[in-house]
């Protein structure tokens, strides 16, 4: 899933979602000043992605994941979801700064 956090877009605060899997082969593109996640939902899954430059710790930034203003609609496994604290400590997108790029 992936949500546009660009500060003066005309899709600010809109999402898109895609299933991938090893039937469909798809992949997922995602831009500078798109926050994105994803839920796993095989046991034994392998999850790759490539970036654009270095990894910075100090530049990085989350966006709550069950924000209800963003009306994100996970897929139900049935069991209850498994976040690190991290995840858990991401603000809102009301209380993020945009991506200003």
């Amino acid at each position: 899933m992936a949500v546009d956090i660009r500060k003066d877009s005309p899709t600010f605060g809109r999402h898109v979602a895609v299933e991938l899997t090893a039937e469909n082969g798809l992949q997922f593109y995602i831009p500078r000043g798109f926050a994105h996640g994803f839920i796993v939902l095989e046991d034994d899954t392998l999850f790759s992605y490539k970036c654009d430059n270095l990894y910075c710790p100090a530049a990085e930034r989350g966006l709550r994941f069950d924000d209800p203003a963003l009306n994100l609609r996970w897929p139900d496994l049935g069991i209850p979801l498994t976040l690190s604290e991290k995840d858990l400590r991401h603000p809102p997108l009301s209380a993020i700064e945009p991506w200003a790029g």
